[in-house]
């Protein structure tokens, strides 16, 4: 497995001083996953729990559904110069009777936050795609709970501590406990690592949590949390437009600046108790 850190000099520049010093960076570099010996996508992450990263990627684009879709994960013989494998292949086999990834699915992979999907058909593309079913679920929250998220997902965030510039997913029960952190260079893949360990644990539908998130709650995010049945999501920062859209026609509980013992509640308030009415 290829390493998570390294060690890089640096100038260090500070009010009438410097210095060099060596400074800890966190790793990145290209996966490319494979269906079935095909070459489907590439994407830039940080090494390590890949085989949940795309369990999740491929649960979350509608691909797979159960833990039994897929045969084997292993990693080919991508070798680096000296003849070392780098670990940054990985083919998938689905099981018979499971349809190949469409057209499609690449493109979503390369695109990210700016991926082009806009308005009512994506709305309705996801809602019928979904295998789960979010709006029936009847978790309750209360914000207690949900004020203490935030401490909670950092806590588990080991390399964040060394380097500061890593996104982290985590997934909670309902009252709190903290099921798994996943920390990557990008918080789609953080998401997919969760919800592809959520699949390996027999926790999809994921009935009951909460997906917590250390940055803003995009539309994909949105869409990943609907894909495998999560009824509530909450982030640090805000969310998009679209993604309220989404959490709404879907009945996802979606919570935004989640700081302190303060947050936004954007849509399905009526799952968090104590709150007095629901949002629009």
């Amino acid at each position: 497995m290829g390493r998570l850190t390294v060690r890089h000099p640096v100038l260090r520049l500070s009010a009438g001083d410097s210095s060099r010093r060596p400074d800890r960076l966190a790793v990145e570099e290209p996966m490319e996953l494979r269906v079935d010996g095909h070459a489907l996508a590439v994407t830039m992450r940080t090494p390590g729990h890949d085989v949940e990263l795309v369990h999740g990627f491929l649960l979350t684009e509608g691909v797979i559904g159960s833990v039994s879709d897929i045969v084997t994960a292993r990693y080919c013989n991508s070798v680096d110069g000296n003849g070392r494998n780098t670990y940054n292949v990985l083919d998938v086999t689905l099981a018979a009777g499971v349809a190949a990834p469409d057209s499609g699915v690449d493109r979503n992979f390369y695109t990210t936050s700016s991926c082009g999907v806009c308005g009512k058909a994506s709305l309705d593309a996801v809602r019928l795609r979904s295998r789960f079913s979010v709006d029936d679920d009847s978790a309750q929250v209360s914000p207690q709970t949900l004020f203490a998220l935030p401490d909670a997902l950092r806590a588990g965030q080991r390399l964040f501590d060394s380097t500061g510039g890593l996104h982290a997913a985590g997934l909670f029960t309902a009252e709190g406990r903290l099921l798994v952190v996943r920390e990557d260079v990008g918080r789609h893949n953080a998401v997919d690592k969760v919800l592809g360990w959520a699949l390996l644990n027999d926790r999809i539908p994921a009935r009951g949590c909460i997906l917590m998130v250390s940055g803003r709650a995009s539309f994909e995010l949105v869409q990943k949390a609907v894909m495998a049945g999560v009824p509530v999501l909450a982030a640090v920062s805000a969310p998009s437009s679209l993604a309220v859209d989404l959490a709404a026609e879907s009945g996802l509980t979606l919570v935004g600046f989640l700081r302190g013992t303060t947050m936004n509640v954007y849509a399905g308030a009526d799952r968090i108790r104590a709150t007095s009415r629901s949002v629009d």
